[in-house]
């Protein structure tokens, strides 16, 4: 709160030892809550944040700021002008059994981008609005990648992780 809300937060790299170890928790449930000027503060410098020109990502979540709380923002690149959006305590029910390949990088990780070909092309989510209201929705392509790599930090997991996982099973 001692900063305007309009200033971008220092981003946690996995290059930082104590920052790694940070990014490798799980995060916990944020009650919704309109009015609270604290949380309110909190996501518009997350949003910030993610905007910011030193950054240039298409979504992130609150550990990589150094807050473990289930908050991410997401840029929905399946709707009009491909507007951030923020969503409190995401959840995938559901992942398409069809996955698709496409390159991924991470604020997190710095200078670094692969390809993976493990994320879902469809997924249903559920999660809050702050106003509290509970809502479920299907998304799908590359918006589905963003929702999965966010609500992954959520969970102390990082892309590297299924990339890892991708090689394993290639070379048994």
């Amino acid at each position: 709160m001692n900063a305007d809300s309009l200033k971008p937060m220092r981003v946690y790299k996995i290059t930082d030892k104590k920052d790694s170890v940070l990014l490798r928790n799980k995060s916990t449930y944020i009650k919704p809550n309109s009015k609270n000027p604290v949380l309110q503060n909190f996501i518009k410098r997350l949003y910030a944040t993610v905007k910011d020109s030193m950054s240039m990502g298409v979504g992130i979540a609150a550990p990589q700021v150094g807050v473990l709380k289930n908050i991410i923002w997401v840029q929905r690149f399946d709707k009009v002008d491909f507007p951030f959006e923020v969503y409190l305590n995401p959840k995938i029910i559901n992942y398409s059994e069809q996955k698709q390949t496409i390159k991924e990088g991470c604020l997190s990780i710095p200078d670094r981008s692969d390809m993976l070909n493990s994320r879902s092309k469809t997924i249903a989510i559920e999660y809050d609005t702050m106003q509290g209201k509970h809502k479920t929705e299907t998304v799908e392509s590359f918006t589905a990648v963003i929702f999965q790599h966010e609500i992954d930090h959520l969970n102390g997991i990082l892309y590297l992780d299924h990339l890892r996982k991708e090689t394993r099973n290639i070379n048994p």
